[in-house]
């Protein structure tokens, strides 16, 4: 088994930033992507950002030039870099990661961490 765990929401005003970090755990041979995602209320889950395990990150044109996504792989571990945010950014954010164990794979997810913007 696998678990991934997010830290390093909060509140934060208009134009502030935050780091969010997740650490994934447990039997894992290989991290293919990871990334983050968010959810604000009454809305679907969308992608943030996202990091191969070898190749170019994506990100959300909406967080496009304001958000860095990061990884260590010594670690197990995802970073995002939130700066200038906007209360448009307001959310549950959650780390997702594609994993390879021993003879088996799956597509997990964190808890999430709350994230408020405050205009």
């Amino acid at each position: 088994q696998v678990q991934l765990v997010e830290s390093g929401g909060g509140l934060v005003q208009d134009g502030g930033s935050l780091r969010l970090s997740c650490a994934a755990s447990g039997r894992i041979v290989l991290i293919n992507a990871m990334g983050w995602y968010r959810q604000a209320p009454g809305k679907q889950r969308e992608l943030v950002a996202i990091v191969p395990s070898g190749g170019r990150s994506n990100y959300a044109p909406s967080v496009q030039g304001r958000f860095t996504i990061s990884r260590d792989n010594v670690k197990n571990t995802v970073y995002l870099q939130m700066n200038s945010l906007k209360p448009d950014d307001t959310g549950v954010y959650y780390c997702n990661a594609v994993v390879y164990g021993l003879g088996t794979h799956g597509n997990y997810w964190g808890r999430g961490t709350q994230v408020t913007v405050s205009s």
